[in-house]
């Protein structure tokens, strides 16, 4: 694939978005909320920045904004059509929407010792490569397993290379957006997991909500016996084999090909964050 073509090259390769959307109006365990300032509020609040910007003191601030006050100053009245400039807020958790997960959200500290990679210290090489794609997607209550890896690219007749992007598509994003998404879907086996790290993979994605399998299934089996290595056993395994992995990709299926295209996560640039958002993208040509 040549990404260094000219613009009438555009044609020649097809671009996949991979990423859910942040949705106020769909379920999440942690609700997004959203503050909208309108284009007419936008022009009011434009206004009142004159208080400020022509306001040298204490004394010439509150003539400005007495004046702001009596209708003499700057608002909607006085913009193109009545409207300024919009501005939206948002809350939300660094693990809501398609994101990528660093190493410091498995644990702040290394096997070693060392302070995990954060979201910005991941190198951005990681995040553009190879994409490897293996359909994992079965009537199966168990996470995907190694046996399950290994086999795929058996079929495929593939040998993982280093820093190939692996996605596994589970078919966990039909119920994005609903309540089902929380507790319908797979995850991914802590054996899995450790066979594409030791193949030299950086990077895995996954088509669910979580990486491991869903809350309530790890926490059961963790009170039949007290056993740790059933809590987030995948996501833990990140403090001994250095790894990422982005969770809630969508639209897997539209990929033509299982190998012959490119991906590319690049995070939010979150100083110092667990984990950043990303619209992540397939790239075939």
């Amino acid at each position: 694939m040549n990404l260094h073509s000219d613009r009438n090259d555009r044609n020649n390769y097809n671009i996949i978005d991979l990423s859910v959307p942040i949705d106020v109006n769909s379920w999440e365990p942690n609700p997004v909320k959203r503050t909208i300032v309108d284009h007419r509020t936008g022009a009011d609040l434009l206004g009142e920045t004159l208080v400020l910007m022509r306001g040298t003191n204490i004394f010439s601030r509150l003539k400005e904004m007495i004046k702001q006050k009596l209708g003499y100053g700057l608002d909607h009245r006085n913009f193109p059509e009545e409207k300024g400039l919009s501005l939206y807020t948002y809350q939300l958790t660094t693990h809501t929407g398609t994101h990528l997960d660093a190493p410091y959200h498995f644990g702040d500290v290394t096997q070693a010792g060392t302070k995990a990679k954060t979201i910005t210290d991941i190198p951005l090489k990681w995040c553009f490569g190879n994409g490897v794609l293996l359909d994992v997607e079965a009537d199966a209550a168990e996470a995907v397993s190694r046996g399950e890896i290994i086999a795929k690219l058996e079929e495929m007749n593939y040998r993982l290379q280093p820093f190939d992007i692996v996605l596994l598509k589970t078919g966990g994003d039909q119920y994005s957006g609903t309540p089902q998404y929380f507790t319908n879907f797979r995850g991914v086996s802590s054996e899995a997991t450790e066979y594409l790290i030791d193949c030299g993979v950086k990077i895995i994605g996954i088509d669910s909500f979580g990486f491991d399998p869903p809350f309530g299934k790890m926490i059961e089996k963790y009170l039949s016996d007290r056993n740790v290595n059933y809590l987030w056993p995948a996501h833990f395994l990140g403090r001994k084999k250095e790894y990422c992995h982005i969770e809630r990709l969508a639209n897997l299926g539209q990929i033509a090909n299982p190998i012959g295209f490119k991906v590319c996560c690049f995070p939010i640039k979150l100083t110092d964050s667990d984990a950043g958002w990303c619209r992540v993208v397939a790239i075939e040509g």
